[in-house]
């Protein structure tokens, strides 16, 4: 049920618990919405839950940075359940709302939008796409394990399926991807499948499985694995070409089948957002992929105050996009293309944005320009014209084009990381950056990657100004800071003035603690090194540097522990 209030300081829709399908009414709710030209208007939500489904849902098609290829997902079409389009000056009040998804879909998008803000909600799924199970035990020839709620799985013909709404895993089609869980040490890691080789599944109770092998996996009982296919299909927000857009107190207790997106949007905020399973649900995933990743996004990008807990891949990631010049370009005119199959499909400028053209082995700026118009070629390929011509004598083949009018300020403040399989934080913007206050709890690689690379991942571009200081680093992979961009070799530096200081590094064994490379002005002044007892290293060998030029080093401590 939906009714109208107008009150004296805004106006103000609210909708009251609905039993069933809320996808409908939350529809009406924005067209309502929209009505209002531009005036405030917040949408209120009762407190209690209201499910989403994949078959009510709008049907948008969206090309999304890092999710499918177009052989993995041949139509990029969104199933969204909350579709907030051209709108301004609107707030969704969730005020302790749960919604539930039913089925792949993205559940929230905001495009074309500007002054939104979504708060005091959780948001989970009723079948979410990354199942778990616990090992109960194993022997010579069979493993038990434990299916964890909500996750629904059937037995056919001796052969073991998860079921969801409208999806069934595994699928011979689709690739077939796991990670462990330790709950003694709250870590995860990446794995082979358990379930690949097994000769029968049996049924013991409701929840209970026996696989029986050849050949039994290397498992543990107490261990707990995720399964999932792999295939970013749907997301779990996107906000594209929006700005001035702000979730808070928010909860995501399942992020399928990506995270939360920001791709051409402009100063965009978290706050008070917690990325992890529902307590008490028993579950210990709540992503299928990233937490949170802003591609090409400008302003300022805020995430603070948060709690990043299970996922499948980065918490955060935020970087722009290297696309290649191709044969053909010439003078002013440049034939660009996106060569990372998962990044495609949308316009990676405007008229008057302003683009370097980088040497791909490098990395190092050849020219900037001004764009003066674009043309689509196919989803992949773009003709810029720009307001200068190539210098002479530049062969195109070894260059790569990043659009610079869309490079954030980051600011990553107070937010706790943990059971993370990879990294935890990937950047590679030049406007000036701080993470800060943070806690890096066991990543398994890098806390911390400043990358930048035009040859693998495509994901752009230099540092000119970050500070990272007063973070805990717990037990991180090493080396727990890489600045590392990706030059096939180095001929001038690549990041530049970036300052480690005041941090707290409790090392493993043999860790380093920073490492650099092909950069300039870098400081690393008065942290901690926490080590082991049996360690006895001097400050400089937790800090390794190759072509790097204005290197500090001050004020550092070794302690033991």
């Amino acid at each position: 049920m939906m009714c109208i209030v107008a009150q004296s300081c805004c106006n103000v829709i609210d909708i009251e618990e609905i039993d069933g399908d809320a996808t409908e009414v939350l529809r009406g709710a924005l067209a309502e919405a929209s009505r209002y030209g531009g005036r405030a208007v917040t949408i209120r939500l009762s407190p209690g839950d209201y499910h989403l489904s994949r078959i009510m849902a709008s049907q948008h098609v969206y090309y999304v940075s890092n999710t499918a290829s177009a052989e993995e997902n041949p139509d990029p079409t969104k199933h969204i359940g909350i579709w907030l389009k051209g709108l301004q000056n609107v707030t969704i009040d969730g005020r302790g709302a749960r919604l539930v998804t039913h089925g792949e879909m993205t559940p929230i998008v905001i495009d074309s939008c500007s002054n939104v803000t979504l708060k005091n909600f959780s948001l989970t799924a009723a079948d979410p796409t990354v199942p778990e199970f616990r090992v109960l035990g194993v022997d010579s020839a069979a493993m038990t394990v434990e299916v964890t709620a909500p996750s629904r799985f059937e037995i056919d013909k001796g052969r073991f399926y998860f079921e969801g709404e409208g999806w069934r895993f595994p699928d011979a089609n689709l690739p077939e991807l796991a990670q462990v869980f330790y709950p003694e040490d709250n870590v995860t890691q990446r794995c082979d499948s358990p379930l690949r080789n097994y000769c029968e599944a049996r049924r013991l109770n409701e929840r209970v499985v026996e696989f029986v092998f050849d050949s039994v996996p290397d498992v543990r009982a107490g261990e707990i694995y995720h399964m999932r296919h792999g295939i970013r299909s749907e997301v779990c927000a996107f906000i594209n070409r929006s700005r001035d857009i702000c979730i808070e107190n928010a909860e995501f207790n399942f992020l399928g089948n990506f995270g939360l997106v920001g791709q051409f949007s402009e100063n965009i905020t978290y706050d008070n957002i917690r990325c992890c399973p529902e307590e008490g649900s028993g579950r210990t995933d709540a992503g299928f992929a990233d937490f949170v990743q802003m591609s090409s996004c400008r302003g300022r990008i805020s995430i603070v105050n948060s709690y990043f807990e299970g996922a499948h891949d980065d918490p955060i990631n935020i970087h722009g996009t290297h696309l290649v010049v191709m044969p053909g370009s010439s003078g002013d005119r440049l034939i660009v293309r996106y060569m990372h199959g998962q990044t495609y499909g949308f316009a990676p400028c405007v008229a008057d944005d302003e683009v370097e053209v980088v040497d791909r082995r490098t990395l190092n700026a050849r020219m900037t320009a001004k764009v003066r118009d674009v043309n689509r070629l196919s989803d992949y390929d773009y003709e810029l014209r720009l307001n200068r011509r190539l210098p002479d004598g530049i062969a195109v083949d070894d260059l790569a084009v990043e659009n610079i009018s869309w490079t954030p300020e980051v600011e990553i403040a107070n937010n706790y990381f943990a059971r993370i399989p990879t990294r935890g934080i990937l950047i590679t913007t030049r406007g000036k950056s701080v993470i800060e206050d943070n806690v890096f709890y066991r990543m398994p690689m890098s806390a911390v990657l400043i990358s930048d690379d035009a040859r693998g991942w495509y994901e752009s571009g230099p540092v000119h100004g970050l500070t990272i200081r007063r973070n805990t680093f717990v037990e991180c992979g090493s080396p727990v800071i890489a600045i590392w961009p990706e030059i096939e070799r180095f001929e001038a530096p690549v990041h530049k003035n970036i300052k480690v200081a005041d941090n707290h590094f409790i090392l493993r064994p043999g860790s380093v603690a920073v490492s650099v490379r092909g950069s300039e002005n870098i400081v690393v002044c008065d942290n901690e090194f926490d080590l082991a007892d049996s360690e006895r290293l001097p400050v400089d060998s937790l800090v390794e540097a190759r072509d790097v030029s204005g290197l500090v080093l001050s004020g550092n401590r070794v302690m033991a522990r």
